[in-house]
């Protein structure tokens, strides 16, 4: 088992203004609508995400099912959007999005950086049945960008 971190990015073109993809991927707790492992989630004491907010989530696959908490590291609106898993106090990945707007359309970007160390690895593969992280999240980050552009150009 591998210490360094690895990314994924997957990249689509929304036939939306950028500011309508900006107000659905920063919707964390409608994500569930679009992500086929996140099932949503609530803010903590926070009515939107900022810097330093918390969504407490889950995520589902199959018939295992976890708690999720995660904290937003970054927004810069109508643009960049990104947030931390929290573990045990530790971040173990981070997730997010950026949006280009073209106009009338807009590309989203939805990226994944794995930040954690062997033994994490091991106990990740456990609660969530997924051996190869990277690949999975490649898949469901695909679906996820084409349910979010089903969605949104509806």
């Amino acid at each position: 088992m591998s210490n360094h971190s690895e990314t994924v990015s997957v990249s689509r073109v929304i036939n939306v203004p950028g500011s309508r993809a900006w107000a659905l991927v920063t919707d964390l707790p409608r994500m569930g609508e679009w992500s086929p492992e996140n099932q949503g989630g609530q803010w903590v004491k926070a009515s939107g995400p900022s810097v330093g907010t918390i969504l407490k989530g889950s995520n589902k696959n199959g018939r295992r099912k976890w708690p999720t908490k995660v904290r937003v590291t970054e927004f810069e609106p109508e643009r960049r959007f990104a947030f931390d898993l929290v573990v045990g106090g530790r971040a173990w990945c981070t997730w997010g999005y950026e949006v280009e707007d073209r106009g009338a359309s807009c590309e989203v970007r939805h990226f994944w950086v794995d930040k954690r160390k062997g033994l994490d690895r091991r106990l990740g593969q456990i609660i969530s049945g997924v051996a190869d992280r990277a690949e999975y999240n490649r898949k469901n980050m695909e679906i996820t960008l084409a349910n979010l552009a089903k969605s949104a150009e509806a």
